[in-house]
Parts: structure tokens; sequence; C-alpha cells
């Protein structure tokens, strides 16, 4: 993997690059796009899959396990409800990666002007990697919020468009309605960072021990690894993010009609912990752990497609 990072970093400009990184975020985001909109159906849902005599109140779907909420969505509102929220989406993860770039690049390069003060370098990365994760998500946090919105809709629909729904959150709830959640998110992406690098930095000598693993090399297994540890530790901010974007006047007109009014990240886990136990601050992780193995592949796979056809051409050399 390190010989092939290497390589990887010498090929094409720094514009080529960044466009093929953008084309393979765009068509990765549309591909899993489907698992996105069932991993927040299922970490929307708050009544208990295992008590049937909950049920007979609730007036909306009951989904269990993804491949059957995938189905129960595609049979109550067409193959296109896979797709909801993904115009947002899709402008997020493009907006991410370019103010992530930018960020982590230039904070990078402060950092290394730190002369004798100048932190270890894995400190570094770390520290950079979770300053520019943090900018580019408070930035894009509008975006994501009504990515989660619109993945909310049932058949009724409460935003008809893009420009219609930032319109009326902006009437209805103001500036502040656009960050529902935001502390969650910043605050997720520390620990993330921290147990992402500590997971990979422990498993990748041991792995590298390792011949013909299924992933290729020790790195990406090792990357594969820490990736479900680190996201595991930080998914109940995950969740209540979602809980939290979803609050609002529009609240009870979402396909689970019963969220309960949630005001802060931690009355949310408290009360996610007094009324569904542990496992309620766990609803999706399956699916969110599903979909980071195909997300990656294809990403990789249309990035080196992508710069290879830019480098051919000629275009931003």
């Amino acid at each position: 993997m390190s010989a092939g990072g290497e390589h990887l970093k010498d090929e094409g400009s720094k514009r080529q690059t960044v466009l093929a990184g953008g084309a393979a975020g765009l068509i990765s985001r549309f591909c899993i796009a489907p698992l996105d909109v069932v991993k927040i159906r299922l970490q929307l849902q708050v009544h208990s899959l295992s008590d049937p005599l909950s049920h007979q109140t609730i007036n909306g779907p009951i989904y269990k396990g993804t491949r059957s909420t995938m189905q129960d969505i595609v049979r109550q509102e067409g193959i296109t409800g896979l797709w909801k929220g993904n115009v947002p989406a899709e402008l997020m993860y493009v907006c991410y990666g370019a103010l992530q770039f930018t960020a982590y690049r230039t904070i990078t390069q402060a950092l290394e002007q730190m002369g004798p003060y100048r932190l270890p370098q894995s400190a570094e990365s770390f520290v950079s990697g979770a300053l520019a994760g943090g900018i580019a998500t408070a930035t894009t946090y509008p975006l994501d919020l009504l990515r989660t919105r619109f993945a909310a809709q049932g058949n009724e629909r409460i935003y008809r468009s893009l420009s219609s729904s930032l319109r009326e959150i902006a009437q209805q709830e103001g500036t502040k309605g656009f960050f529902r959640g935001c502390s969650a998110a910043v605050v997720q992406i520390v620990p993330y960072m921290g147990l992402f690098f500590t997971a990979y930095e422990g498993f990748r000598p041991v792995l590298a021990q390792w011949e013909q693993l299924p992933l290729g090399t020790g790195d990406a297994a090792a990357g594969v690894l820490a990736s479900v540890i680190a996201k595991t530790g930080v998914f109940p901010l995950d969740l209540v993010r979602k809980r939290l974007q979803v609050q609002g006047p529009t609240r009870t007109r979402y396909v689970h009609r019963n969220i309960p009014e949630y005001t802060g990240v931690m009355q949310s886990i408290g009360l996610i912990l007094r009324t569904q136990g542990v496992r309620g601050l766990y609803r999706g992780l399956t699916v969110s752990l599903l979909k980071a193995a195909p997300a990656s592949a294809i990403t990789m796979w249309t990035y080196e497609r992508a710069l290879k056809m830019l480098q051919e051409t000629g275009i931003l050399a």
C-alpha cells in the first residue's frame, strides 16, 4: 500500500487529483445513497422492535433490518424513494471534500512553521485532520441537515424542492434551524480521528505480516478494521445528530411520526438510554458499516479511472 500510495501521489496535477476525487465522491455517493436512506430511516425509528404491543399506536412504517427496510421503501414510495435527499448530499460531498482538502493543507503548512515547538508527525496529522474535518463539517452542515430531512420524508412531501426547503426553514426556524445537531457532528470528528488512527497504527504492524489478504494489503485491511471500530465508537453521536436534525415544526410529519422532542446532545442521549436502552443508540449501525466497503471500492475505482482519463486528455494538466 505504501509503495502504491507513493506512486498515486506522483500521478497527475493537483487540479486533476481534486477533480478526479470529486467525480469519485459524486458517483460513490449516488451508488450508496439507498443504504444511506435506509440508515437514516433506522436511526430515526424509536419504537421497540421486540414488543409487538408497542406497534399498535404507531402511525408509520416499522422497519426491521437493511433488506426488508429497502423493500418496504420501494413498495411504499417507489424506487426513487431510495434516493431521497441525494441532491443536497451530492452538493455536501463536493463542498465537504473541497473544504477539507483546502483546510487540511493550510493547517498542515501552518503546523510545519512551528519550528522547535513542532508536533510529532502523527500528532500533526491528527490535529490537521480533526480541525479540517470540523471546519468542513460545520460549513456544509445545512446540506447535511437537508439530506436527512429529505431522506426522512415518506409519501407526504414536506419540502417540494431544495430551494423551497431553504426558504421554508429560514422562515419557520431561522438561521439556527439549519444547524440543529451541529454540535454533535463537530464533536464526533475528534474521537473518530483518534479512534481511527489509534486502531490503524495498532493493526497495521500485525496485519503486515499476513500474506494474501482478501483486501490486497495489510494497510488496506488495517484501514477497514480501524474504520469499523471508529464508526462504531462514535455512532451514538451520529444517531443523535439525525434525531436533532428533524426537530422543529415538521418533526411529526416525517415517515416516523413519533420522533420525540430532543433539545440537546446530552439530553438526547439520556432520553434514548432511558426509553430504548443502549441498543437504541446503535440503530442503523449494521447498514452504516455495510456501506463503508462498497463506498470505498467505488470511490477508488472511479478515482483511478477518472484520473487516468484526465491525464490522457491533458485536462487541467
